[in-house]
């Protein structure tokens, strides 16, 4: 098994515009290598004692680790949820090239090679 710091971050967008903003946004700033956009969802939660229905749109983000911080914030800031949901899950293993592609797109530096 090959070990991996990479990461598979989920999020949730009341919209596809709002979703392919923040996705776009995402990769230009090489906080993610690739986001799906899934198709729209429907969530129950309970939120301030009620129990809620919404429409949302799933993210499923690629990234490193170490990029996980920076890409929070920008989740954050740009997300129009109170609280929105950020979940961050270690990738324990996948193809070798795949994940060299993901560190590689995620670095910072654009001359990295």
């Amino acid at each position: 098994m090959m070990r991996t710091d990479t990461l598979l971050v989920f999020t949730n967008l009341p919209d596809a515009e709002s979703a392919q903003r923040l996705a776009a946004h995402l990769v230009e700033s090489r906080l993610a290598a690739c986001v799906n956009i899934l198709p729209a969802c429907t969530s129950v939660y309970r939120w301030q004692g009620v129990i809620e229905s919404a429409s949302e749109v799933p993210l499923l983000i690629k990234t490193g680790a170490e990029r996980y911080p920076a890409l929070e914030a920008a989740i954050r800031s740009a997300h129009p949820y109170e609280l929105p949901e950020i979940l961050a899950v270690p990738v324990q293993c996948g193809l070798p090239a795949y994940l060299g592609w993901v560190a590689q797109e995620t670095t910072a530096d654009d001359s990295a090679p």
